[in-house]
């Protein structure tokens, strides 16, 4: 079974050179000599070399194993811009990954970014993408402190519905810099925490009710979401206003989402078989972000007390399964 990397990402050299040149964005070297992104002075990334470099990607995936990646932006995509000039900016990402892909197409994917805070721009760049050949689209869980389930952007869910739209969701923020800003706590805790809002959320506004055909799949193997199942529903039979727009248990919508296993904690991720399925979980290793680790990844569903069809699922065949390949 061919192993797919689900969450994985890559800066286009075209993106990094508008996003440059916005305001409030800058690119530069800190004091270890890697380079960095922030905004508004605060720190978003680490410029490793592989997050632009395809040919290192691919040796990267060569001596580890890994035979497909499915490419996307991280953070911050492309919600910092302005909605004038966001459209543009995420044509630049997504020419620069559909480039990136071409360098090797049966080793390389990608999903689409979407400049949804301008929406009607969102559905035509999702159109463009997706007649290009983008296996799907990666959203934030909030656009620019809004959050997902905003009235503003229903008409960009139809169209992802219509299109039985895989979308991979990923942790924005803004993240509370008095809780976070120490120790790394942003991407280790404040991005786990964002995920187990944000999807809570859409669950009970009665979000996978009325998109049905969306196939969403949840990072860093959904946060706390698969252990959290049991307290969710006890949350909708205590709370009338979590019966409000769902008539169905959160559990069984837990169970409809899709999880990367970027947790590469063994009994984290038997929790999370034993409660939504092994039919539910895709590969994701995160990298080349530095707490990423694509090697990791591949060694910890190895390494699981699952049966080989379960794990061939895990490795490649949910996903192949989603794409139709």
């Amino acid at each position: 079974m061919r192993k797919i990397d689900v969450h994985t990402h890559f800066y286009p050299a075209g993106y990094l050179e508008r996003l440059s040149t916005m305001e409030d964005m800058e690119i530069r070297v800190d004091a270890s000599g890697r380079r960095a992104m922030y905004e508004h002075g605060a720190r978003v990334a680490t410029l490793t070399p592989a997050m632009e470099d395809i040919e290192l990607r691919l040796q990267e995936m060569d001596r580890v194993g890994m035979d497909v990646a499915l490419l996307s932006l991280t953070g911050p995509n492309v919600y910092f811009a302005s909605p004038q000039e966001a459209p543009a900016l995420a044509r630049d990402a997504n020419a620069g990954l559909l480039e990136a892909c071409r360098r090797a197409p049966d080793r390389l994917q990608a999903f689409a970014s979407v400049p949804l805070q301008n929406p009607a721009r969102a559905a035509e760049e999702w159109e463009w993408a997706y007649a290009q050949g983008m296996v799907g689209v990666i959203i934030g869980t909030t656009i620019r402190g809004r959050s997902l389930i905003d009235p503003a952007w229903e008409p960009f869910w139809e169209a992802c519905n219509q299109k039985a739209t895989v979308i991979f969701l990923h942790p924005m923020g803004p993240l509370d810099k008095n809780l976070y800003q120490r120790y790394g706590l942003g991407p280790l805790l404040g991005f786990i925490n964002d995920t187990n809002v944000d999807v809570s959320r859409l669950i009970f506004d009665g979000f996978f009710d009325r998109y049905p055909r969306i196939r969403l799949i949840v990072p860093h193997l959904g946060g706390s979401l698969p252990y959290l199942a049991a307290r969710l529903d006890n949350g909708f039979r205590a709370y009338p206003e979590c019966r409000e727009h769902i008539t169905d248990l959160p559990s069984t919508y837990l169970k409809r989402l899709y999880y990367d296993t970027v947790s590469f904690h063994g009994p984290a991720l038997e929790s999370a078989i034993a409660t939504v399925g092994a039919n539910r979980l895709v590969l994701g290793s995160d990298w080349p972000h530095v707490i990423g680790d694509m090697e990791g990844a591949i060694r910890s569903v190895n390494d699981l007390g699952v049966d080989q069809s379960s794990r061939d699922a895990i490795f490649g065949g949910n996903v192949q399964r989603m794409l139709g390949w």
